[in-house]
């Protein structure tokens, strides 16, 4: 049932569903952001930026990216504005995934290191970054080795982080405003590295296995529910589209493929619908 709607690209991530435009998607690799419309072609939205790893709508009429910085881009062209900096002073030399909360806070992860660009840095854990709605923004989580997919529980009151570095998914409890409890495993892949994640209406936690050929859906115990293999090893990441948000994109990389243009998306039915991602409502400096 798995049908492949696009490829071409070298490694896609960061997808997100517009109900008005449909699946956004970012070529880390070769830069820019894209858009698969309904009638199955692809626009691009951005033509630049290499490195988006995670992405979100805001509720001004544009996009919160990742890569060097957490910045907002909005899509009348307007110019693009950092909302939140790197500091390579202090061993943050950029950010992956990101998500929002109920609120339209922003969580995103710091890296170390460049799992994909070879900048010569020995590898160091990043941190989990909150920004809050007026900006400020502080550290909630640290010693996350390699930081990728986030996504939050259907109440909230928990918070699901791969950390592909030690192949595990990590939640942690939420406070009212927006801080984090103690860190505890979820699930330990053993298939591939957890990588990008979406958490579905009824608790399941879906999650991309980079090297493993799919998606791992667990229920809320942390139990392997289901196996969803794709053509690929390097599955990235994935997010829950359509009118009701029963349809599963998952996206992937050209690694162990036979070209560096290899990256495809592709979608198929479940029978569980996803939670929707809020809008970030993150004030833009």
């Amino acid at each position: 049932m798995l049908e492949k709607l696009a490829e071409g690209y070298g490694l896609i991530e960061g997808p997100v569903w517009s109900p008005e435009r449909g699946l956004l998607f970012s070529d880390v690799l070769f830069g820019g952001v894209y858009c698969l419309g309904s009638d199955g072609g692809v626009s691009t939205v951005f033509g630049h930026r290499r490195g988006i790893g995670g992405m979100a709508l805001h509720e001004g009429g544009g996009l919160i990216v990742s890569g060097r910085n957490i910045s907002y881009k909005p899509f009348d062209g307007g110019a693009t504005v950092t909302v939140l900096d790197r500091d390579e002073a202090a061993g943050n030399i950029g950010y992956n995934d990101l998500t929002t909360d109920g609120e339209g806070r922003i969580y995103a992860g710091s890296l170390g290191a460049s799992p994909v660009f070879d900048d010569g840095r020995e590898p160091r854990a990043g941190d989990l970054h909150l920004i809050d709605l007026d900006g400020s923004a502080r550290v909630v989580g640290t010693d996350v080795q390699l930081t990728n997919g986030l996504g939050f529980s259907p109440d909230g009151s928990l918070l699901y982080h791969s950390d592909s570095g030690r192949q595990t998914v990590y939640c942690y409890e939420v406070g009212d405003d927006g801080s984090l409890g103690e860190k505890r495993p979820f699930v330990r892949t053993a298939r591939g590295a957890p990588d990008g994640l979406v958490v579905a209406e009824d608790g399941s936690v879906w999650v991309a296995l980079a090297g493993g050929n799919g998606v791992g859906v667990y229920s809320a115990a942390g139990e392997e529910r289901e196996f969803i293999e794709i053509p690929q090893p390097m599955c990235t990441s994935l997010c829950f589209g359509g009118r009701y948000l029963d349809e599963l994109y998952v996206v992937s990389g050209s690694e162990g493929s036979a070209g560096e243009r290899d990256g495809a998306i592709y979608t198929t039915r479940t029978g569980v619908a996803g939670l929707p991602v809020p809008a970030a409502r993150v004030r833009i400096p």
